[in-house]
């Protein structure tokens, strides 16, 4: 694994910089705003994941380890490829990402092209906990109530709003915390069953 490349910029282009590194070049696809930091012929750092394909070798190079986890995250989720993932990052900042999964807003989501309510849902679910937003000195801890994650998430995946709401309160009282909104979610399927609508 390619984790990290250090050397001179050679070429900058719309999606993907050249990074010659001991006479080497590599080709590494990343975010507009890392891209827009990079100047020709200038010393870079990049925090790098290497995608292996049958068929090829992806190099996706990041400003900042945060941003390196959050695609590393992104990627972690069925049906987000690693294009899709910096996609979303090229919308959002990893501390915007990780406010839209923890507020449960699915709309922020879907303002990336090629997520529509589906995928948006099953990221709101996937992710809850594993991103985190960069802590701030004197900043307190918010509780975050997971009922409105899972009722988006069964939205999402196909039923209306009222149904959704009436089968997360038939399963749990009072607020639901990050670490039981996967159980919640697992528990008001079987409620629903098969009937949608």
């Amino acid at each position: 694994m390619i984790a990290q490349l250090q050397g001179t910029v050679l070429n900058v282009g719309t999606s993907t910089v050249i990074v010659d590194v001991g006479g080497l070049g590599y080709s590494v696809l990343s975010t507009p705003a890392t891209l827009a930091e990079l100047r020709l012929n200038q010393p870079v750092q990049l925090f790098t994941h290497l995608v292996v394909r049958e068929d090829s070798l992806t190099l996706f190079g990041f400003g900042t380890a945060s941003e390196r986890a959050t695609f590393e995250a992104l990627t972690s989720v069925q049906g987000v490829g690693p294009r899709l993932a910096l996609a979303m990052l090229a919308v959002h900042s990893p501390t915007s990402l990780a406010e839209a999964v923890a507020a449960g807003d699915r709309k922020a989501l879907e303002k990336v092209p090629g997520i529509g309510a589906k995928v948006a849902a099953r990221l709101l679910l996937e992710l809850g906990g594993k991103l985190t937003l960069p802590a701030q000195e004197g900043a307190r801890a918010v509780a975050t109530d997971g009922r409105g994650q899972v009722t988006e998430a069964l939205v999402g995946l196909g039923w209306n709003a009222k149904a959704a709401e009436k089968a997360v309160d038939a399963v749990t009282e009072g607020p639901i915390g990050d670490d039981e909104v996967s159980n919640t979610l697992r528990a008001a399927l079987q409620t629903l069953g098969g009937s949608r609508g």
